[in-house]
């Protein structure tokens, strides 16, 4: 072996889904059958227990394989962390240490451990598996045009964006969605949007954009219906955190159409989505929206304070836009 070989591989992000299949994809190709593979947890492993299992000869095999979770909280002090680096920097070539942890995406850039891995290249690798980007749906389209292809199948662009629409940004029920849809095509054409459309679990992503346009068309009470049957479903936090989001993206819009602009390409959407999105917006002015949002930031602080329950106040929001 050459004295780059890789020897560290750093997994990281807060895509637990991408984590875990990645994670399985290391332990495929380097140790199949897992007779060279020992697992640890960085809180509770023994220092002279990783250093034996690091440096143990592999048995029949060219490489042994260690996964270490969760590394970089437990080497706090300056020196600690150098100790740490030392002791990778020692790692065999004989075998693999797996790094890995679920690191959120604003966190990364400032992670010590990510830094180190990300400059060591002669003997480390860094992977990065973050969540789709909250209003980036042309990003996370791709991505899901890229599973279907990953599991053997096609899905066109549209089928792909009403997906993401529906799943949020749920990798691991996306891909769920999209072994159930491939299996439904019986990998013989293309996923198409009534596809989706038919065999898909709307999720309460997706339906909040439904209750939203429900608001907008002045279907109120359709849209009370679809509020309550979502709170007695899902955490109230979650709804809340999803209509901010909506009425985020539709004053954006509301602001690209009121300038002539272009809004798939200001706002990084699908075609589908973009042209979803605009309809949508028509139905509201650039102050109602304004107005809206302000309310969404009061109802936020009054939760947060205990002045008032969350679904109460979803509640009664719902009620008087559809009363407008």
């Amino acid at each position: 072996m050459s004295k780059n070989t890789l020897r560290i591989l750093l997994i990281y992000g807060d895509d637990e889904f991408a984590l875990a299949r990645r994670l399985k994809k290391v332990q495929k190709r380097v140790d199949k059958d897992g007779m060279n593979t020992t697992h640890f947890d960085a809180h509770t492993a023994r220092k002279e227990d990783l250093n034996m299992a690091i440096n143990a000869m592999p048995f029949l095999a060219e490489r042994r394989l260690v996964f270490l979770e969760k590394p970089s909280p437990q080497y706090r002090g300056k020196n600690q962390r150098a100790d740490f680096i030392q002791f990778l920097e020692s790692v065999p070539e004989t075998t693999v240490l797996v790094l890995h942890e679920e690191i959120d995406g604003k966190k990364a850039g400032k992670n010590w451990l990510v830094k180190w891995a990300q400059k060591t290249k002669e003997i480390a690798r860094a992977e990065a598996f973050m969540l789709p980007k909250a209003w980036e749906t042309k990003s996370w389209v791709a991505r899901i045009q890229k599973e279907a292809q990953s599991q053997g199948g096609e899905i066109d662009s549209r089928a792909a964006a009403r997906l993401a629409e529906m799943t949020g940004a749920n990798t691991r029920q996306a891909a769920q969605e999209m072994t159930k849809l491939l299996t439904y095509v019986n990998f013989a054409r293309p996923i198409s949007l009534a596809d989706v459309e038919l065999v898909s679990v709307s999720t309460a992503q997706g339906d909040i954009f439904e209750l939203v346009d429900a608001l907008g068309n002045g279907r109120g009470k359709e849209a009370q219906a679809m509020l309550h049957q979502l709170l007695d479903e899902q955490d109230p936090f979650s709804i809340f955190g999803m209509v901010v989001r909506q009425f985020r993206l539709l004053l954006l819009t509301r602001e690209v159409l009121d300038n002539r602009g272009n809004v798939q390409a200001e706002l990084k959407q699908h075609p589908f989505v973009a042209k979803k999105l605009a309809s949508q917006a028509r139905h509201f002015s650039i102050s109602t929206l304004e107005s809206i949002y302000k309310r969404l930031l009061i109802i936020d602080e009054e939760a947060k304070t205990g002045k008032a329950t969350l679904d109460l106040s979803l509640d009664m929001l719902v009620m008087e836009l559809a009363g407008s």
